[in-house]
């Protein structure tokens, strides 16, 4: 479940950051100062369109990993409108089995990413991405798809949206023995008090948690526990409270430091694992946006197939390896990791 968006995406100058107060490794809300931004991409001769929003990029990733029919449903609100149609069309054509709630009052959302170099700032105007309701999952013909369904996931951008949803697949992950992850996403979550709340209601449900060193550092602010060690402020989290008795697994990538894999629960440290990204020249780098969501997408691709820790983190290293060569959150026909 997600904030389904349309990326607007062009690579720019700094000054246009500075325009509009933005920082280069963010992931924001738009407020009334963004509202020109979203013109002034798509005005550039460079503009691309990819169907996006964290969630949405992660089970593409997932599912062209899995390359499995049916294997993969998304849930979220868009517009009735053409650029909901391109999304619905972009997803399915994905092979993602989409359940959209179509909201014919808004318009379907947009996310501006500003490219400046290899870094990448997110500006997203939710609009009927904002509207999802819980009674469009509660539907019988909705949940039967959460009844079938073994792993879910579900982005710290969806608590802004439908806390209610989240908590509803969380409580029944924990009843069934699923398996229930999310995702950090961004540091504003942390830093404004609701989000904070109901991200501390979800997490005792989540099974496993991501997140990249910014957000880990936010987190350990936010909780008051006096560290920036990534590896400290994973093994806190994956020990804070969890209403299954299963450990918790976190994973907090670090750009091009290895990422840190702390397993735990509340009375003992399972595992503490760094893995190394993969190698990539610095040309071979064209656009990092979606690397993150394309790491989650391939680890969520080895739970399914339920593979190792290890190659879990070596699926999200070879889609996030892709992604970071590639314009946008686009994937290529196939696949060649074995």
């Amino acid at each position: 479940m997600g904030n389904p968006l349309l990326d607007i995406s062009a690579v720019v100058t700094a000054d246009v950051l500075t325009k509009y107060g933005l920082e280069p490794n963010n992931a924001i809300l738009a407020e009334d100062k963004h509202a020109p931004l979203y013109a002034e991409l798509s005005a550039r001769p460079d503009v691309t369109y990819v169907a996006g929003g964290a969630t949405q990029n992660s089970i593409r990733v997932a599912h062209w990993l899995l390359q499995s029919p049916r294997a993969t449903s998304y849930f979220g609100a868009i517009g009735s409108d053409a650029f909901g149609d391109t999304m619905t069309a972009c997803c399915q054509a994905d092979g993602v089995n989409v359940h959209y709630f179509v909201n014919a009052s808004l318009p379907t959302g947009t996310c501006a990413v500003v490219i400046t170099g290899n870094n990448r700032s997110l500006v997203a105007n939710l609009s009927a991405a904002n509207t999802y309701p819980k009674e469009h999952l509660d539907d019988k013909e909705q949940w039967a798809v959460v009844e079938k369904a073994s792993i879910f996931y579900t982005a710290g951008f969806f608590l802004t949206v439908s806390p209610q949803s989240m908590l509803a697949v969380g409580e029944h992950a924990a009843a069934e023995g699923k398996t229930m992850c999310f995702n950090l996403s961004a540091p504003f979550l942390m830093q404004v008090p609701p989000f904070l709340e109901a991200m501390k209601n979800l997490l005792p449900l989540v099974d496993v948690c991501f997140g990249n060193e910014t957000e880990a550092a936010t987190l350990a602010e936010a909780m008051g526990w006096g560290t920036n060690d990534v590896t400290v402020i994973a093994t806190k989290l994956a020990q804070c409270e969890k209403k299954t008795v299963r450990p918790r697994t976190v994973v907090f990538t670090q750009g091009a430091q290895p990422t840190v894999v702390v397993v735990a629960d509340a009375t003992r440290v399972w595992s503490v694992t760094e893995y190394p990204v993969l190698p990539i020249k610095p040309e071979d780098i064209l656009d990092t946006n979606g690397a993150g969501d394309a790491f989650v997408g391939g680890f969520l691709a080895g739970l399914a197939k339920a593979v190792p820790i290890a190659d879990c983190v070596r699926y999200a290293n070879y889609a996030a390896n892709v992604i970071i060569q590639k314009s946008g959150c686009t994937l290529p026909p196939k696949p060649t990791l074995s």
